[in-house]
């Protein structure tokens, strides 16, 4: 499964970054977010209004593609030619970046509905990033949940009849959040339509998947995200695409197979992810297997 490399703290010094704000009483999703931070340490998101200043960039200012953007790639463009000693393609460059924000941003809606059956909706608007410290600022004003739950009596709940509902919430609340920003990434992208979906296609099920291990729910995570994207849930491209190798002692080893490329095979051929088309299920054996 594939995680943003740069998605970190740095331990230099912060102490002009302003303390983060708790999450407002009674929030609906704070306890997924605590949870989100104690199995994946590189990202803290805090319930606050979308901040600004150096290192935060606006969710809508990605989507709006312009000087925002900009500054958001110099950064990725530089992080290839330290890490690579090679100058990458412009929309390899635009792939990376996207990747790095997509990926936590997916997070903001699929981790609370994976741990407490709530499905925030964070419109663009909603939404500031700093990639550098790891955090996200969210303000969520809106969610879905189930009947029965406690937090349905809470400002902006919203009940749905069932857990297919609440699927679809899901789906829906990823679209409205990435639709924009893959917009804004596109002009800078060589994909289509269907190239960027299933870029959120991979963001979402790899963003689970991932969370799912790390809190030692790997199964359930998988079997979630099978329901989640049977397939044929447009926008999104594909299925969760989950499938198991058999290692040389019988050894039964998750994969699957991406529906887009992280485009890293044009700075690094060798170097394929291990979920990537172009790495064969020898090879994903053997790196499974930490070989």
């Amino acid at each position: 499964m594939t995680v943003p490399a740069v998605l970190y703290r740095e331990t230099r010094s912060c102490a002009a970054e302003p303390p983060a704000s708790p999450a407002p009483p009674a929030s609906p999703v704070a306890e997924a977010y605590a949870r989100l931070t104690a199995a994946f340490p590189a990202l803290l998101v805090t319930e606050e209004p979308p901040r600004s200043g150096p290192g935060w960039v606006m969710a809508a200012d990605l989507a709006a593609g312009g000087e925002a953007l900009d500054a958001y790639l110099a950064w990725d463009d530089a992080q290839v030619l330290r890490d690579y000693g090679q100058q990458g393609r412009p929309d390899v460059v635009a792939s990376f970046g996207l990747h790095r924000y997509a990926w936590p941003a997916c997070l903001l809606i699929t981790i609370p509905w994976f741990l407490s059956r709530r499905v925030p909706r964070v419109p663009v608007e909603a939404v500031s990033f700093h990639r550098e410290l790891g955090r996200m600022a969210v303000r969520i004003e809106e969610f879905a949940c189930l009947p029965g739950d406690p937090a349905a009596a809470l400002p902006g709940a919203r009940v749905v009849a069932d857990e297919e509902a609440l699927r679809a919430e899901v789906r829906g609340a990823v679209a409205e959040h990435l639709g924009p920003v893959l917009e804004g990434f596109r002009p800078r992208l060589r994909r289509g339509r269907r190239g960027l979906w299933g870029m959120a296609t991979d963001e979402i099920v790899e963003g689970i998947w991932y969370i799912g291990q790390a809190l030692g729910e790997e199964g359930r995570a998988m079997a979630e995200l099978e329901q989640l994207l049977p397939g044929a849930t447009a926008p999104y491209v594909g299925d969760a695409a989950f499938r198991e190798l058999t290692g040389p002692r019988g050894e039964k080893l998750p994969t699957r197979d991406r529906a887009s490329c992280c485009m890293l095979y044009t700075l690094r051929p060798e170097d394929t992810c291990v979920t990537c088309p172009r790495t064969c299920d020898t090879d994903r054996v053997a790196r499974l297997l930490g070989g």
